[in-house]
């Protein structure tokens, strides 16, 4: 004390001062660790709600201890100590204008034990900064209402609170996550739980429910730690889903969650068909047969939109391969997708679900049901065209070699598929078959504005050259053949399936083979088997040279009505003329043989093929057998032939058969007189 008493005044004042300053802290540090900071709790949860912009409550406990900061602070504020809290039974509820789809007026997230450490100097700047928000079984449930409005984006309100929350990362732990969307008809949950021993996953989760509709479970794994900053480190994910007939597997990486800025993963995609997709990702595709794809996906999305990307993908649809590039992007007024998809090898029959003419086990794999009716052959199968103004698309496809049962030498597929607001083109729609080339273009209106719930079709095709010896070159007596096959169509038609556009179609059809043969084997290879009777009844089983086929319709609400048909062997002329008629799928055709000699044709009798295209009936005219002992003939009307002759021109550089035929064609036949043979046709 005597000491003190010796001190100079400025001594003690100095002193004093020193004294005061540390006592100080010290003093509020002792009331800080032993005050009451459940007192605290009204400002802290009207501060939260203030930022959140909708109701937070710690209805528990609340706990408060000194901790170094975790790091990232330089200086002297890497010394000084941050208040890290605990809290019990933390509460953050719904907007305003939201409640629960039972009516409930539930809580968005609901914590057993919180737990966060706050930057004291960051509520000087009245910023509540959280480096790392720890839950405790947690309970969320996400909610999004008929008109969009959501719980779980944290909107600005129009009074701007002066203060402003910054969560920098989340850490799980075991609880619950619901979904329920009453936009895309979801209700799903997943459980979460906690993960030991691993080191890139720290939770895994089950999921069940309802997606857009569809029985939707599966399960993954994440990682412990969720960053929310903008440089935050990427989050892994790993999932495996499946809905319906569908399943999805992901393995990779998300950058900041909250906005998906980042997503890179592995993707595998399975299922019965790839129409069976639409449910889970909103996006048009075709119908296929069972097919599965691998390859990787990036993302990016943006408010009202994104991008996605799945590249060097490779997979099976049926039994043929797949590889490629789609971009999706989810813009206005209607989601796009462009890229570009190769085959090497196309299975002609994988084509057949994109028009409902495969089997009905495979409909009914694709989760499709059989429709088609007992005896009928056109597919009934009715497009999906109310999905059809949902998206925009521009793909290209290229198949390099195309294989059938029957082996079909098409070597080359060429397509430009473009959907724009409805309509749908195939424009071209090319083939390189047999030497030759088939050349189309399709264009398919499904938009609803020419004609309500179906399709306004127009179809233009040509094929050129195709050689009869490599069309079928699994037929030994045909590879001495030089004839080809030359082939004009044009329709239009409206309608909902392949059976109603062919049955209410309008045009012509046209096609000239030159130099060939014919027999019931041959017809048989071509899927003919209208074509294997009618030979069947006139030659057997044989092989016919054949100098020239040419076939002229005319369409008409569908039915086909012969101009001009005729076939040239080397035994016989035949005219043939009637109807196809496509709506009934009903045959009425006569066809008149005119002999050039008694080789093979002992009878000049007429033969009618008659029936449906699942049964044709050919019949032989019994009353003109009666007749053969020296009775007239009458022989079929030619039609005019000037239809047929821009393919004769389309024909090999020599001297062409089916020229010499429509040439004698143009003068009209007449009957022979009476006990005379009729004229031989040469």
């Amino acid at each position: 004390m005597s000491r003190f008493t010796s001190l100079s005044r400025r001594q003690k004042i100095a002193l004093a001062s020193t004294a005061v300053l540390i006592a100080l802290p010290v003093a509020a540090a002792v009331t800080l660790l032993n005050m009451d900071w459940n007192r605290t709790k009204p400002w802290l949860n009207a501060r939260a709600s203030e930022a959140l912009g909708r109701p937070f409550a710690i209805a528990g406990d609340l706990s408060l201890t000194w901790r170094q900061p975790a790091g990232g602070q330089t200086g002297w504020r890497g010394y000084l100590p941050w208040p890290h809290l605990q809290a019990q039974d933390v509460r953050l509820g719904n907007p305003d204008n939201m409640a629960a789809s039972d009516g409930e007026a539930a809580q968005l997230a609901t914590v057993s034990q919180l737990a966060f450490s706050l930057n004291p100097l960051a509520l000087l700047d009245r910023q509540i900064v959280i480096p790392q928000l720890r839950f405790d079984s947690p309970q969320v449930r996400l909610l999004r209402n008929k008109d969009g409005k959501n719980n779980w984006t944290f909107e600005k309100q129009d009074q701007q609170s002066p203060w402003q929350l910054q969560l920098q990362s989340v850490v799980f732990s075991k609880g619950t996550v619901q979904l329920d969307d009453a936009v895309t008809h979801t209700s799903m949950r997943a459980d979460v739980d906690t993960l030991a021993d691993d080191k890139r996953y720290g939770i895994a989760w089950k999921l069940a429910g309802k997606y857009r509709g569809e029985t939707i479970q599966g399960g993954g794994k994440a990682g412990s730690v969720l960053s929310l900053q903008r440089q935050g480190t990427p989050f892994p994910i790993q999932a495996d889903m499946r809905a319906g007939g569908s399943s999805v597997a992901i393995e990779g990486t998300l950058t900041r969650p909250t906005d998906l800025a980042a997503l890179d993963v592995r993707l595998k995609i399975a299922g019965s068909s790839m129409a069976r997709l639409y449910p889970l990702t909103g996006v048009l595709l075709p119908e296929t047969p069972r097919f599965s794809t691998e390859g990787h996906l990036t993302a990016t999305l943006a408010p009202g939109g994104g991008e996605w990307v799945y590249e060097q993908f490779s997979g099976k649809v049926g039994s043929s391969d797949i590889s490629g590039k789609l971009a999706f992007s989810a813009s206005k007024p209607r989601k796009r997708l462009t890229g570009e998809v190769h085959s090497r090898l196309l299975q002609l029959s994988d084509l057949g679900p994109l028009v409902g003419a495969d089997s009905s086990a495979s409909k009914k794999e694709r989760g499709v049901p059989s429709t088609q009716p007992a005896g009928r052959v056109l597919p009934v199968e009715t497009f999906k065209t109310e999905r059809w103004t949902s998206l925009d698309a521009d793909v290209r496809y290229t198949a390099d070699n195309i294989t059938r049962d029957a082996q079909l030498p098409i070597s080359k597929l060429d397509t430009h598929v473009v959907l724009s607001d409805g309509v749908l083109s195939l424009t071209p729609l090319n083939f390189n078959v047999a030497g030759g080339t088939l050349t189309s273009q399709i264009k398919l209106d499904g938009s609803g504005k020419v004609i309500p719930n179906g399709i306004a079709a127009e179809l233009k095709a040509s094929a050129r050259h195709l050689r009869i010896k490599q069309l079928f070159p699994r037929l030994p007596a045909l590879q001495a053949s030089v004839g080809e096959i030359n082939g004009d169509a044009s329709l239009s038609a409206t309608g909902n399936s392949v059976a109603t556009l062919l049955g209410s179609s309008n045009g012509e059809v046209r096609a000239l083979i030159n130099r060939g043969s014919i027999s019931k084997l041959l017809l048989e290879e071509m899927g003919l088997n209208i074509g294997s009777i009618v030979v069947t009844k006139l030659v057997g089983d044989k092989q016919v040279k054949l100098n020239c086929m040419a076939a002229d319709f005319v369409v008409s609400k569908g039915l086909m009505r012969t101009r001009q048909f005729l076939v040239d062997t080397d035994d016989a002329v035949l005219h043939i003329d009637g109807t196809v008629n496509l709506a009934n799928e009903q045959l009425d055709l006569t066809l008149q043989p005119d002999s050039k000699g008694l080789r093979i044709f002992s009878l000049r009798s007429p033969l009618y093929v008659q029936g449906t295209f699942s049964k044709p009936d050919v019949s032989v005219d019994k009353g003109v057998l009666a007749l053969r002992a020296g009775g007239a003939l009458a022989l079929a009307v030619v039609a005019p032939v000037a239809a047929l002759l821009p393919l004769v021109n389309a024909g090999p550089g020599e001297q062409s058969e089916c020229a010499t035929l429509l040439a004698q064609a143009r003068v009209k036949p007449v009957a022979p007189p009476p006990g005379k043979p009729p004229r031989q046709r040469r």
